[in-house]
Formats: C-alpha cells, sequence, structure tokens
C-alpha cells in the first residue's frame, strides 16, 4: 500500500479487532507454530476444525487466525454462509484472491459458463415441455409418444435436485425414493445431452471433478508467487450451515485426490457449532487439529475486562455472571462505560440490557437499539431507522463487538439482536411500531424507483425488487401483525408464481417476523408455509394449496393463486387438475386473461386444439398485447397447419418484443412449411443464437438447408446436433434423409440403420430406410422394412400407402388395395378424406387459402393421399403458387423416396394431431412459456 494511499475502513476495524484480541492464547500459537512447520514435518496439520455454541468467539477467533495468517505471507480467503454450494465457496475464494492481486483467470472463465449452463439446465424445471418433449414443436398430441408421467417428472426433479440446480437439495433427497432419484438424475442426464456439448454436460451434472482442478492448479500457481515456502490459507465460518454443502468436497481434496492435486501450503479452517464429522474424515483425520471453544476461562475473561479498564472486584463478579464468560456478551458488557465506572445494576438484568442501561449517550444508546431493527444493514437501511446523524452513528455502531460483515451488509449477531427486540419490543411498544412502519415505507420507495423500467408483470422476477419488497413486508408485519398478515399473504402468491428459491425466502421472511414480533400465527404461517416448500418436486403446489384454503384470500387473489397453481400442474404433467384449477379460476374471474392463457396452454398440451384456440382469442381481445398468449395462439394455429393464422400471431409476437428462441422457432418453421426458405432460415438462425444448444432448431434448419440443396450446411447443422445430443436417433434419421433426397441412397441406408440400433422400435426410421431400399433397387428389403414398421404402427398409413405402391409397382395389385384400403380405414386415412372433402368445398367457394390448410392437415395425417395430392396443386395452381403445385403432382408421378419428391410424403409418422415431419418420439418441442 502506498504511503499516500487510505486503509478501508473494514481494514481499520479488522487492525483494531485484531489489536484488542484477547484470550484463545492456545489456539492462536498452535496455528502459528504449525504455519512455521515445513510441509513435511509429521505434525504439521492441514485441517483445523474450530467449534463450540453461539457466542462462544468462533468467529472472532476465526478472523484472528486469518489475520495470523495474513501476516506470515499467506494468501488467504474467508467463506461465511452466504455461499449455498461448492462452486459458489470456489467463486468467494476467487474473488478475495483477485482482491489480493492473484487472479484465477481459467477458473473464472469456467465458473461463467458453469453458470450460464446451469441456469438453462435449471428452467428444464419450469417447463416440462422442453424437459419432457413429446411428439413435436409445442408438445402437440402423440398418443404414441412416451411422454412424460407424473412420476418421471418428479423424478427429473429430483435429479436436478441433486446435482444442487435446485435451491432445497438436501430437503429434496429425503423426500424421494433412491430409485427413484437415480432414474431422475439419468434422465436428466439425457435431456441435458440433447441441448449441450458433452463437456457441458458433465459440467452441470457433476462440477466438482471440472471446477476443483482447474481452481487448485491456479491456486497452486498463486502460491508460488509468495515463495517457497508460501501458504494458502482458507477459512469457511458458520459452518454448520456449510458443512452438509461443502465438508465432503473439502474431505475429498485431502483424501482421494478426486480432484487434482491440492496446493502443498494448503491449510485450511472451519469454523461451526458442532465437532468435525469423524466418519467423513476418516482418511484424513491425522491431517486436522480439532480447536473446541468453550466460554472463556476465568482468567481469559478477566484479562479481557482489565484491558477494557473494569477493575472493580465486585463489578468484575457480576459481569462475569451476567455473560456466562461468552465472548460476544462479556466484550459487550465490557464496553459498557457504567460497567468500566463501577455501576452495577440490577443483578437478573441480563448483558444486553446492562450494556444499553449503562450507555451515557442516548443516540448511541438509541442507534443500537433502532439498529437491531432491520434484518440486514447498510447506510441508507440505518438512515431509515435512525434520526439523525447516521453516518456518524452507523460507523460507531460498526465498531460493536456484537455486529459482524457478512456479504457486504452489517448484521447483529444472532445472540444479541433477539434480546435487543425484545427489549425495544416491550420497553417501548409504540417506538418498536413507528420504527418499523418508517422503515417499511423506505424498503418501498426503493423498491418503487427499483421498478421504474421494469414490465409490472414481472417484477417479482427482478431480485434487487423482490429483496426490497421482501423486507418491507417485514417490516409492516413487525409493526402490525394481524393487519399486515393478508397482504403479505397475498404477496406470497406472487412468490409462488415466480418459484420456489422467491417462495422460499417469502416463507422464511414470514416466520422471521413470527419470531421477532413473538406473534404466534405469524410464527405458525411460516412454520406452515416453510413445511409446505419441503418437496422440491412439489415446486409450489402444497404452499399454494394452503393459501387457497387458509388466507382467506379476495376473490382477485383466490384466482391468482389458482392460476398459479394450475400452472404449477401443468408443469407437473398433471393435466387434468391443471385444467380444474383453470376453470375455478375462471369461475371467480370469467374474464382473467391469465386463467384463460393458462387454461389455453394445457387444453393445446392435450392436444384439444378447438377448445384451446377459443380460450386463447379470449384472452388476445382482453389483452391484445400479452405477446405470449399471441405466441401460445400462433402454436396452435402451427399445429393445426393454419400456416398463415400461425405467422400473423408469431409476428406479431416477436413484433411485440418477446424475443426469445421458442417463437423464432416456431416461426421459422411455419415459415418453412410455407416454402419461404431464407426467412426460415433466419428465424432459426435466430433461435440457435438465442438458444444455442437448442436441437430442435438445430434440426430444423437441417431440413431448411436440405430442402434448399445445400446438404454441405445441412450435415453441418446435423453435426453439431450430434455433439449436442450424441444418442439421439432422430439425427441419425435426419442425416439419413440428407443422404437419401441428394441421392446418395446407401449412405441413407447407413444412417437409418443407426438410428435404428439405437432404437429398434422407430416405425419412422424404417419406412424412410425402406424408401432408400426402394430408391436403390432393393425392393424386398424394402418391403421388409415397411412390414415391420405396420407391425410397430397398425395405423401407419403412410407406410401402408408406400407398400401399396411398391406391390403394384411389382404386380401385388390385389396386394396393393388391400393396403389402400386399410390405410384409409385408420384413423388418419378417414380423417384426411373428410378434410379433402372440406377441401374441396372450400375451393368451389373460392376460399382456396382455406382449401391449402385443410389439404395441409391431411397430408400431415396421411402423407401420400392421392386425392389430397391432387386438391393441394388445384389450390396452389389457383393461387399462382405455379411451383408448389409442380411438385404435388410430381409426388404424384414419381416414386416415393426419389430425389425431388416433397416433405409430406417421405417417411413422416402419422396419427392425430402428430406434427407433420417431426419424429415421433425424439421431437424435442418448441417448449415455450407459461407467459404469466
Amino acid at each position: 500500500m502506498g504511503s499516500g494511499s487510505r486503509k478501508s475502513l473494514r481494514q481499520v476495524l479488522e487492525e483494531r479487532r485484531g489489536a484488542q484480541f484477547i484470550g484463545r492464547t492456545a489456539e492462536l500459537d498452535l496455528y502459528r507454530e504449525n504455519i512455521r512447520l515445513p510441509v513435511e514435518h509429521p505434525d504439521r496439520r492441514f485441517v483445523f476444525h474450530v467449534h463450540g455454541s453461539s457466542g462462544v468467539g468462533k468467529t472472532s477467533l476465526v478472523h484472528r487466525l486469518k489475520a495470523a495468517a495474513a501476516e506470515a505471507g499467506a494468501l488467504t480467503a474467508y467463506v461465511d454462509d452466504s455461499v449455498n454450494s461448492v462452486p459458489e465457496a470456489m467463486a468467494a475464494i476467487s474473488a478475495e484472491a483477485a482482491r489480493q492481486g492473484y487472479r484465477l483467470k481459467e477458473f473464472d472463465k469456467l465458473m461463467a459458463t458453469y453458470r450460464q449452463r446451469r441456469h438453462e439446465a435449471s428452467s428444464l424445471v419450469e417447463d416440462p415441455d422442453r424437459a419432457f418433449p413429446s411428439a413435436g414443436p409445442g408438445a402437440g398430441p402423440d398418443r404414441g409418444a412416451p411422454g412424460a408421467s407424473p412420476g418421471q417428472l418428479a423424478a427429473a426433479r429430483a435429479g436436478l435436485a441433486a446435482v444442487a440446480l435446485l435451491p432445497g437439495a438436501s430437503a429434496v433427497t429425503g423426500f424421494v425414493d433412491p430409485a427413484q432419484l437415480a432414474e431422475g438424475t439419468e434422465r436428466l442426464r439425457a435431456r441435458l445431452a440433447a441441448r449441450f456439448r458433452q463437456d457441458d454436460v458433465h459440467l452441470v451434472m457433476d462440477p466438482l471433478p471440472r471446477l476443483s482442478p482447474v481452481f487448485l492448479a491456479e491456486l497452486e500457481e498463486a502460491a508460488a508467487d509468495l515463495g517457497p515456502r508460501a501458504h494458502l490459507a482458507l477459512f469457511f465460518d458458520t459452518y454448520e450451515r456449510t458443512g452438509a454443502l461443502l465438508d465432503p468436497w473439502l474431505a475429498a481434496l485431502f483424501a482421494v485426490g478426486r480432484y487434482g492435486e491440492a496446493p502443498a501450503g494448503l491449510v485450511v479452517t472451519t469454523a461451526g457449532q458442532r465437532p468435525l464429522d469423524r466418519v467423513r474424515w476418516a482418511d484424513g483425520i491425522d491431517l486436522v487439529a480439532e480447536l473446541p471453544l468453550a466460554p472463556f476461562t476465568d482468567d481469559e475473561a478477566r484479562r479481557l475486562l482489565t484491558a477494557r479498564g473494569v477493575v472493580d472486584e465486585g463489578v468484575v463478579r457480576e459481569v462475569l455472571r451476567l455473560s456466562g464468560r461468552l465472548p460476544v456478551l462479556l466484550t459487550t458488557l465490557a464496553a459498557d462505560r457504567a460497567t468500566a465506572a463501577g455501576v452495577v445494576g440490577d443483578p437478573s438484568a441480563n448483558a444486553v440490557e446492562r450494556f444499553l442501561n449503562g450507555e451515557r449517550d442516548p443516540a448511541h444508546r438509541a442507534a443500537a437499539l433502532d439498529g437491531a431493527l432491520p434484518r440486514r444493514l447498510n447506510e441508507d437501511v440505518f438512515g431509515a431507522a435512525v434520526e439523525s446523524d447516521a453516518e456518524a452513528l452507523f460507523a460507531w455502531l460498526r465498531t460493536m463487538p456484537f455486529v459482524e460483515e457478512r456479504a457486504g451488509l452489517t448484521v447483529y449477531h444472532d445472540v444479541v439482536r433477539a434480546p435487543m427486540l425484545r427489549l425495544r419490543r416491550a420497553g417501548a411498544p409504540q417506538r418498536w411500531i413507528a420504527r418499523h412502519e418508517r422503515l417499511a415505507d423506505a424498503f418501498a420507495g426503493w423498491a418503487a424507483g427499483a421498478a421504474r423500467g421494469v414490465d409490472p408483470a414481472r417484477l417479482w422476477s427482478a431480485a434487487n425488487w423482490r429483496e426490497l419488497r421482501l423486507e418491507e413486508g417485514y417490516h409492516r408485519l413487525c409493526a402490525h401483525p394481524r393487519a399486515a398478515l393478508p397482504a403479505a399473504l397475498r404477496d406470497g402468491v406472487d412468490a409462488c408464481r415466480e418459484g420456489t428459491a422467491a417462495a422460499r425466502a417469502w416463507a422464511r421472511m414470514l416466520a422471521q417476523a413470527g419470531e421477532d414480533t413473538d406473534s404466534g400465527p405469524l410464527r405458525d404461517w411460516g412454520r406452515d408455509c416453510l413445511a409446505a416448500l419441503g418437496d422440491e418436486s412439489r415446486l409450489g403446489i402444497d404452499l399454494l394449496d394452503l393459501l387457497i384454503r387458509r388466507a382467506g384470500l379476495d376473490p382477485a387473489g383466490r384466482a391468482d393463486a389458482l392460476v398459479v397453481r394450475a400452472r404449477d400442474l401443468h408443469n407437473a404433467g398433471e393435466f387434468d387438475a391443471s385444467l380444474a384449477d383453470s376453470r375455478r379460476a375462471l369461475g371467480l374471474l370469467p374474464d382473467h386473461p391469465p386463467a384463460l392463457h393458462g387454461r389455453g396452454r394445457t387444453l393445446r398440451r392435450v392436444g384439444r386444439l378447438p377448445e384451446a384456440l377459443a380460450d386463447l382469442d379470449r384472452a388476445v381481445a382482453l389483452d391484445p398485447g400479452f405477446a405470449w398468449t399471441l405466441a401460445e395462439r400462433g402454436e396452435v394455429h402451427r399445429l393445426a397447419g393454419r400456416y398463415e393464422q400461425a405467422l400473423a400471431d408469431l409476428d406479431r409476437a416477436i413484433g411485440a418484443g418477446l424475443d426469445h428462441h421458442w417463437p423464432f422457432a416456431g416461426r421459422g418453421h411455419t415459415l418453412l412449411r410455407l416454402g419461404r426458405h431464407e426467412e426460415a432460415l433466419a428465424d432459426l438462425d435466430r433461435a440457435i443464437e438465442l438458444n444455442p444448444g437448442y436441437v430442435w432448431a438445430l434440426l430444423r434448419r437441417a431440413r431448411a438447408h436440405g430442402q434448399r440443396g445445400d446438404a454441405e450446411s445441412a450435415l453441418a447443422d446435423l453435426a453439431r446436433a450430434g455433439e449436442l445430443a450424441p444418442g439421439n436417433p432422430w439425427i441419425a434419421g435426419e442425416r439419413g434423409d440428407v443422404h437419401r433426397f441428394a441421392g446418395r441412397f446407401e449412405e441413407a441406408v447407413e444412417q437409418y440403420t443407426r438410428a435404428l440400433e439405437l432404437d429398434p422400435g422407430y416405425a419412422w426410421a424404417l419406412g424412410s430406410r425402406a424408401m432408400a431400399l426402394d430408391a436403390a433397387g432393393r425392393h424386398e428389403e424394402a418391403l421388409a422394412d415397411l412390414d415391420r414398421a405396420v407391425v410397430l404402427e397398425p395405423d401407419y398409413s403412410w407406410a401402408l400407402l408406400r407398400r401399396a405402391e411398391i406391390r403394384e409397382r411389382h404386380g401385388d395389385a390385389a396386394g396393393a388395395r388391400a393396403d389402400r384400403d386399410r390405410a384409409e380405414s385408420t384413423a388418419g386415412g378417414r380423417q384426411a378424406g373428410e378434410l379433402t372433402e372440406s377441401a374441396v368445398a372450400h375451393a368451389l367457394a373460392g376460399r382456396h387459402e382455406e382449401a391449402l390448410a385443410d389439404l395441409d392437415r391431411a397430408l400431415r395425417l396421411a402423407p401420400g393421399h392421392r386425392p389430397a395430392l391432387w386438391s393441394r396443386a388445384g389450390a396452389n395452381f389457383a393461387l399462382g403458387r405455379t411451383q408448389q403445385a409442380l411438385a404435388d403432382l410430381s409426388a404424384l408421378a414419381r416414386p416415393p423416396g426419389t430425389p425431388g419428391r416433397p416433405s409430406p410424403a417421405h417417411g413422416t409418422p402419422v396419427g392425430p394431431g402428430t406434427p407433420e415431419d417431426v419424429h415421433r418420439r425424439y421431437g424435442g418441442g418448441l417448449g415455450g412459456s407459461s407467459g404469466y
């Protein structure tokens, strides 16, 4: 530090507290001696574990040990309970190293990738259409698709919890059967493989083997710069809260070498209320020095009091009795000038009351009490809690022994804050109310500022605004517990809408307000709400159940709670229950756009497209500017084959600012179906730019390139998709299509065979391989594949029609006729005939666009349906679309599987509502969002 530079207040406070530190000489001497020992010395210890009850001085000792390590030239880092995972702990250490001039550049870069991929993986919980794609984009209905059951969804969420992608992971594993947990983890791994590179899948599923070696290697490099006997001293405080997360990792660093080589000079110190887990540390227990802390000895306590000027024997004895020789209380009393002057009050008074009663400066006394009211302090919050001179009083408060710094904020020690709150609440109830009202108003004002420029419907997604809102709610509850409770419970609905992390933060706030006000109803609500969030696989469903049953919400609040629960039930795969909640919400508020949107989304998900469209039409009429409803309606139109209407809605949604990969992918696919390849490619490019691991969009873009004759680009996209999802049969099938339409039939057969090796029951690949074999002149093999496809899918009308064509070409007229009759009798064939008749009626009335919509849908249900192809060619001629008309006529004249045949007639799976060109089992789905 240069001679002209100034120390920070934190440095000044640390130095002052270090100079005033008294006691624990044995522990300090042991640590200092250990630092001086060579690494090879048999007495050298690499782990120190400080433990003892609350208030015994663990944190003070840890800071003194940290100072001793720094004095010895070590690179030091301190971690407290602000971290929630091992990667966060490593990131906190990296940040401290950077502040000391040592950047862990490669680790920071890898950590940034991990955070991004972890965020993307966590979104799977909120969108099961992406987590468990069914037949195709938008998750249209498919009777043959192996959709996810509620149990499978729960298992996958358990898998997310198992890899710490969800808060409360330890709670989840207590509720989930181990077999289900294992299933969920593997299911999650498979789904991530469809979106990320294999390295990124490993990084998300098991980050420590990837992050730790880089972290340790760069720490070693940093230590090398300090000299040949350099040390790395890491300190993990409040270990009773973080040990469950950190202990297995730290033990492994010293025992099994799973995470790479720990630096030779590494010394770890942990501090918590409980002794070290000797079973977990069994392999390295000889490396550990336990430092159990009891209250100060009589000698240590007396030395502290003497250093503070408290020497009168009667006063000393009283202070020792009042404090129980707990360092935090002993130091607090020793700082009391009245104590030093010999003023001993009622011997039944506790230490905090003695300190406050003896504080001669009324401003300091009031500041200490009022500063305890907020849960966390910075200068602005403190300024709202006190009457005047906040800057000077805050600087004084930060020197007090009962406060500490955590994550950049000032907090009171729990042992001190609770009695201070009781003293203020009982001794000055009106001041208690007035100060909490003032703090609530201050937080409300700051929240209003944080809300500027934020969509009001998205406020709970804004972390800064949400934290301010929770603190406002806490202070209103403290001021008026019963009066403020209804509004607080209404906030719980909005917190649930945001997700379980926000709901848990809200429930904790409620519980703490109950404890701090000694309010039975608040305490009960906080306890019950936290318990309702115990099963992570249930999302917020159980908490919403509680709020709907007991919160006494008004009709609007109750409708909102039902809408959010309907969304969570939808995401859990409980579609009937979701629809029931939406109906109940609409019974309360018939014109509630969120309820209409949610019910429309679920109806779309279960294949009831006309009903979905009716709800979404009403929602759009009531709230025309809500982009997600427009996008959802566009998806319904797209699934129904109404591409012009789909395009109009998706244009409006994107034009309203919906910059999300889902609507861009949907619009790209729609444009592709309309033959507008360049525009389709632009939208698919944008979808992939927004979500580079979006396999569905890569496959759609590959199809677009293939239809333009750009086989090289198509294969490049498929190669990228293969890196992201190496075991996905769809990709091999699409690669086969590229080769088939380029006339490379043997290469196509090879790829279809690869798809069938991955999934022998993949009827689409059998049908497509049959077309390649037929085009290559291997007709008997082609018929054998079609036979197998029809056995697998008895209503597979496309395969029946293709088999009829091959049989007819080889003289089996009776077999061909039987196959055509059977195709016409399938559900798809019957519906295709009805749609073709409807299209003819539209065309005779001059409604050619409506006719084309019906014909496109007919050909999705029964690809190769000859009357539909004839009729579609006529409709396209009538609209001046000569190229599309000629393509349909060519399809009628050309044997299936030859280059140039249009996509609706080449191996498309069939079945009611199945999207037109997405493989039945591996569609990936557009997914989408609930919107509200």
